[in-house]
């Protein structure tokens, strides 16, 4: 089934029609994490290889963006992510899990009229909302979160970071102090095509010292195209771990699907 919808993904990428310079402008767009589009991203991150029996984990990340106009000079972009969780036994300890896992909200204030360099600061919230405990940390959580990125010609290039600490939640359950970094480069071609390498790296502080680190490398394609009026972002990348937690995955997959509706 997945290996299915990752060669629909893969055949609708090469059979879609080339775009007006107007529509493919909307790579750049949707390569800002602080652009005022609004946009609802699907995406399926398949991780492969997790513990001694090379388990599969599968995480589809819901993260719709909606931005908000403050005044003539600052704008507000909030981006929430509610992952739904394919969980192997092997990380359970039981039985294998489906549902919900934790919801993380960001907000960004960020320049109406930005320079060559583009940023936006803010909070990010983490809410304990998985439908069962091997999905979520049971702890509520908040940090700083910050982007900052640049366009040049057909690059786009920069990054994000937040960091989260727990603050309230299950006295039985870990603490979580966990960091979130992100880079990003993006290089625009013709016809709303473009790669992508944008791995997510996170150090876990509350592991121990051989399980704190998951550093990916790899990358992708992706296309700007239509669905009938409707614009969509469509991506797929592989990411390999250098380094990962001891029960940690090996490489993972990615397919994104973005809803795009430009003003």
């Amino acid at each position: 089934m997945k290996k299915a919808y990752v060669l629909v993904l893969f055949m609708a990428l090469l059979a879609v029609p080339g775009l007006g310079q107007d529509e493919a402008d909307l790579a750049k767009q949707t390569q800002n994490p602080v652009s005022d589009l609004i946009s609802v991203p699907f995406q399926n991150n398949t991780n492969f290889g997790i513990g001694p029996g090379d388990d599969t984990q599968n995480v589809l990340n819901i993260q719709p963006v909606w931005p908000f106009k403050l005044n003539e000079r600052w704008n507000l972009i909030t981006r929430t992510i509610v992952p739904v969780i394919s969980q192997p036994s092997v990380l359970t300890g039981n039985d294998s899990e489906f549902g919900v896992g934790d919801i993380n909200f960001s907000a960004f204030f960020s320049p109406a009229k930005p320079g060559k360099w583009i940023w936006g600061i803010g909070p990010s919230l983490l809410f304990p909302t998985a439908t069962d405990n091997a999905l979520g940390t049971e702890q509520w959580g908040a940090g700083p979160t910050a982007v900052l990125l640049t366009m040049n010609g057909p690059w786009v290039y920069g990054g994000l970071i937040n960091q989260i600490w727990s603050y309230a939640g299950d006295n039985d359950r870990a603490d979580v102090s966990q960091l979130l970094l992100q880079p990003f480069v993006n290089y625009n071609m013709p016809d709303g095509w473009y790669l992508v390498s944008a791995p997510v790296i996170t150090a876990n502080w509350e592991a121990s010292s051989d399980s704190t680190w998951t550093v990916p490398m790899g990358g992708g394609i992706g296309k700007i195209f239509k669905i009938g009026k409707q614009p969509v972002n469509a991506s797929l990348q592989g990411y390999y771990n250098i380094e990962k937690p001891r029960m940690g995955a090996d490489w993972t997959l990615r397919a994104q699907l973005q809803l795009l509706f430009p003003k």
